[in-house]
């Protein structure tokens, strides 16, 4: 049977039904999916006097909620892009999760802490302070997850050709990650920092550097990871942690901060909020 389309280019409306807030002010700062931002909250407050209050009764049952959202900071898109866990060159963006698509559209599983009012108090969010948020819905775990699926690309050893694995056979209750991990460790340095930096802050610093370290360590613009005298450097917001490589084996060695002492030496009027914790840090960690 013969269904119309709609012509070419026609338009499609959608509006926002709220806006993230989060402590993730640019796309720099945001991780490349929640796997990346455990621990860290943020909240969703839809808009008022649209019945909303209505539509989220029943859904602080479900401890997950895949939130649809615009990835408004994207102007444009662009047909190959570079997945930070390639091994061999650009992808289709269709293959891949990255930002830059025809149509903007972002897809998070969050974790669901506490609905009060029309804001929804949410874990291990990865979208940047001010995203539209177009939709929500219950995360079915016997529906939603698939853990036998094949993963595509991922599944390709390094240098080689399509290879994908197999799905036959019983799989796992939980998928694993088709990349191998990196084991991370931390000497007592960066421990003792980061332990004073999440005490005064709603940053989950050692989540988001064991996340990031564990999917690879190599250097990538996307991951912010550089080479520095010997060892490397990841950037999280302005934190730096330095690290070292061994086999499969991260070592995280220091952690400081990425502002300069110019910087920080004299607070001015309308600076960065985020200077007085730093200023506070190198006056308690000095050298």
């Amino acid at each position: 049977m013969h269904r119309p389309q709609p012509p070419a280019g026609a338009q499609l409306t959608l509006e926002p039904i709220g806006y993230a807030h989060t402590a993730l002010p640019t796309k720099v700062d945001a991780p490349r999916q929640p796997q990346a931002a455990r621990g860290t909250p943020g909240r969703i407050e839809l808009l008022p006097g649209r019945h909303f209050e209505h539509a989220l009764e029943d859904l602080q049952g479900w401890e997950y909620v895949w939130v649809i959202f615009w990835f408004h900071l994207n102007p444009s898109w662009r047909p190959k892009v570079l997945p930070p866990r390639s091994t061999s060159g650009r992808k289709g963006v269709f293959s891949t999760r990255a930002p830059h698509r025809p149509n903007p559209l972002g897809l998070s599983a969050l974790r669901l802490e506490r609905i009060e009012g029309l804001t929804l108090h949410l874990l291990d969010v990865d979208l940047v302070d001010g995203t539209p948020v177009l939709d929500i819905k219950p995360y079915v775990p016997y529906t939603d997850a698939h853990p036998q699926a094949r993963s595509g690309w991922l599944e390709e050893p390094a240098g080689s050709g399509r290879s994908y694995g197999s799905s036959c056979g019983a799989g796992p209750a939980a998928p694993d990650d088709p990349v191998a991990a990196f084991q991370v460790s931390f000497e007592a340095q960066p421990l003792q920092r980061i332990a004073w930096i999440e005490s005064r802050s709603e940053l989950a610093l050692r989540a988001r550097i064991e996340a990031t370290l564990s999917m690879g360590p190599a250097p990538h613009p996307y991951r912010r990871i550089r080479a520095e005298g010997g060892a490397y450097v990841l950037a999280v917001k302005e934190w730096r942690a330095r690290f070292v490589v061994e086999g499969r084996q991260v070592r995280v060695l220091e952690l400081r901060s990425g502002f300069r002492h110019a910087q920080l030496a004299t607070p001015t009027a309308n600076e960065d909020p985020a200077l007085a914790l730093h200023r506070e840090f190198v006056a308690s960690f000095p050298g």
